[in-house]
């Protein structure tokens, strides 16, 4: 394979640098004959969505050739890393695929009977089985194990929580002991505490978080992952819920809070990251339509870009443009940092060493 070289500044930073690119890796010293694909702008690591869904369809799973489909357009609006946050089918072929994004699997979603999106988890029908279904996802995935923290329970006709809290306890001290995290799908108020006391390492969705949570969850380095472009679909949801009017008022509530709460935890400290929840709802290819959400409820672009890319890499244990790193990475010719629209429009995508686009 032919070395590549390119020169920008290498955000966050602020100095032009030259890297090289050898057998997939970045190399900061001279390579000679390496091909100049890029010369003069910024280098951004590849974008991180820390929400998706590959094998997940409007209408539920998809077959394999259709996930790799949305690997791919996912791929090509700069997303070079997915942390797949429950998928309904095996997707371990399409991490052998060169082609296409890193995909650190969370396994599939654990819930309850009839307490979510049917054909997409695993029902664990007695509450009590649930810290053996995360021994099995911690197997089975890449690190990661998904809840479902809450949905809404049709007896009460409103979200509730579907677990005890002393089984989450047990749960998710499994899950660490064998080194894997957890992370759950929250959506009201009730269920968050008894998450974030048992230990859970993320939240996703988040929208019932209140002043006394992002307290704790700063104080514990729990991380959020707000999912806001989907967010926006709760006042459909509402409408769609006319059964249930207690329900379709609190998600109407949750809706106009998001904001100001991803802006508190921002400014509590709380790791927040970019994820879109692609594959359902969402389209894939979005992350910057999330980044740029991040940013008008209050993260500065610096803030707002690291959650979708170096930030993001870091948190799920892969480095940015260093010695010896991943070469995954996109190249702009103007500075994303005084506009975010930018990321749409890469000069250059590079993934695991190639240009790919």
């Amino acid at each position: 394979m032919t070395a590549l070289h390119l020169r920008g500044v290498i955000l966050p930073g602020e100095d032009e640098q030259d890297i090289w690119i050898v057998n997939g890796r970045v190399r900061t010293q001279p390579v000679p004959g390496a091909e100049t694909v890029f010369d003069g702008g910024y280098l951004v690591p590849g974008l991180v969505d820390a929400h998706c869904h590959v094998g997940i369809g409007p209408q539920g799973p998809v077959d394999l050739d259709t996930a790799a489909e949305q690997a791919e357009t996912d791929r090509d609006a700069g997303t070079l890393l997915i942390r797949d946050c429950g998928s309904p089918i095996d997707t371990r072929p399409l991490q052998e695929r060169l082609d296409l994004p890193r995909i650190i699997r969370a396994g599939r979603h654990l819930s309850r009977p009839k307490r979510y999106i049917p054909h997409l988890g695993i029902d664990v029908g007695d509450p009590e089985q649930l810290p053996a279904a995360v021994a099995e996802q911690v197997e089975y995935g890449d690190g990661w194990v998904k809840l479902v923290g809450d949905w809404i329970d049709r007896g009460e006709g409103d979200l509730a929580p579907l677990w005890p809290d002393d089984v989450l306890t047990e749960a998710i001290s499994v899950a660490h002991a064998a080194g894997a995290r957890v992370t759950a799908h929250v959506f009201g108020e009730d269920a968050l505490p008894g998450l974030i006391n048992a230990g859970i390492d993320c939240i996703e969705h988040g929208t019932g978080l209140t002043t006394d949570v992002i307290t704790e969850m700063a104080k514990r380095g729990t991380a959020l992952v707000p999912t806001l472009i989907n967010i926006e679909n709760f006042p459909g949801i509402a409408a769609g819920a006319g059964k249930y009017p207690k329900y379709a008022q609190h998600m109407l509530d949750l809706h106009a809070r998001a904001s100001g709460m991803v802006a508190e935890a921002v400014e509590a400290g709380v790791p927040v990251y970019a994820g879109t929840d692609a594959g359902g709802g969402i389209a894939h290819g979005r992350l910057v339509d999330e980044i740029v959400a991040l940013h008008k409820a209050g993260m500065t672009p610096e803030q707002a870009i690291a959650a979708g890319s170096w930030g993001a890499r870091s948190w799920l244990g892969w480095p940015g443009l260093t010695e010896g790193a991943a070469a995954d990475l996109l190249a702009f010719d103007e500075d994303p940092f005084k506009n975010l629209e930018v990321l749409r429009t890469p000069k250059r995508i590079v993934l695991r060493g190639r240009v790919v686009g």
